[in-house]
């Protein structure tokens, strides 16, 4: 008799321990989250995470806060995260760069893109906007390639991103001109330096670049996608402009620190879900950006991930850079 009803018991035991767990994720959150951006005030990341942070915040009654960790390539923030307590308080709104990029890029990185976090959803995809100055004497990106191949080195590219830097890095290898590298923190501060005259040209998200554009204060010459932006139609992809093949993108996604409960896991899906597919996201930064909408299940990225490192890693190589 005992034996035959101790299975029984155990499994009562085990489903009144889990219990309270589950109580507690239906419960989440009871107090603020914070998302950490690997990005400056401004950016597109940054974007992204305050219009999907009011739609978290509307539903859930509770403060989101949006705390900007940029620098040293997102190794800041993702460190932050990685040793932030895995409740579900503290998560990840970041892009290809920390979780794809940096691994190829460096040859050493003080967190693990896999192992240091616990997938969420993804957020969205877009492609990027190729900007120089008014002041430049080049109408399109085959002007651009032409002035940079009668005076190699002379014209710079700042980045922010890994996505901006690999672009023009695939621009020099695509198009055959040699260009000088400039870093940034940021995409943002990239663009005042751009705007100031200290450098000649950048490959940038469209939420960042648009704007100046719109305003002519930069001039647009290509879009890094595959197909023209419906933000800016009259501006033609790099492809059709100069450089046949050319595609390079960008994705966001959302991370929280490794072993946070698989119940509050699912909670915090289906709050950035519902938030990143809420009017106010679209129109307060979907359509204004013209970024895709792109959400998952933890799953769904974790697989997505993997492909996008290898992709990364096979662009690095081929555009002959040697991990830092």
């Amino acid at each position: 008799m005992k034996t035959r009803h101790r299975p029984l018991l155990l499994a009562l035991a085990a489903g009144l321990a889990f219990a309270p767990a589950l109580l507690r994720a239906q419960a989440f959150p009871e107090k603020p989250i914070t998302f950490v951006v690997p990005f400056a005030a401004g950016s597109a990341t940054d974007q992204i995470a305050r219009a999907i942070g009011q739609a978290v915040a509307a539903e859930t009654k509770q403060a989101v806060v949006v705390d900007n960790k940029g620098g040293a390539s997102g190794f800041i923030a993702s460190q932050l995260v990685a040793r932030a307590p895995a409740d579900g308080y503290t998560v990840l709104i970041t892009t290809n760069t920390t979780h794809a990029a940096n691994e190829h890029l460096f040859k050493k990185i003080p967190y693990d893109p896999v192992k240091d976090f616990v997938p969420l959803t993804g957020l969205g995809k877009g492609g990027q906007i190729m900007v120089v100055s008014p002041s430049m004497p080049a109408k399109n990106v085959a002007d651009f390639i032409a002035l940079a191949k009668k005076e190699p080195g002379k014209y710079s590219f700042g980045s922010g991103s890994s996505s901006s830097r690999m672009a023009g890095e695939l621009l020099q290898q695509m198009a055959d001109i040699k260009l000088l590298h400039v870093p940034y923190k940021s995409n943002p501060l990239a663009i005042t330096d751009l705007l100031g005259g200290q450098i000649h040209m950048m490959i940038t998200d469209t939420a960042t670049g648009l704007p100046q554009v719109k305003a002519g204060k930069l001039k647009a010459l290509g879009m890094s996608s595959a197909k023209r932006s419906p933000l800016v139609p009259e501006v033609p992809t790099m492809a059709e402009s100069g450089v046949p093949g050319y595609e390079m993108g960008f994705w966001f996604a959302a991370y929280a620190p490794a072993g946070t409960p698989p119940a509050v896991v699912k909670r915090l899906n289906e709050l950035l879900v519902r938030a990143a597919r809420s009017d106010a996201a679209r129109t307060g930064f979907y359509e204004a950006s013209g970024t895709e909408l792109f959400t998952t299940t933890p799953e769904e990225l974790g697989k997505f991930q993997a492909a996008e490192s290898q992709k990364w890693g096979r662009i690095i190589k081929a555009a002959g850079i040697s991990p830092e």
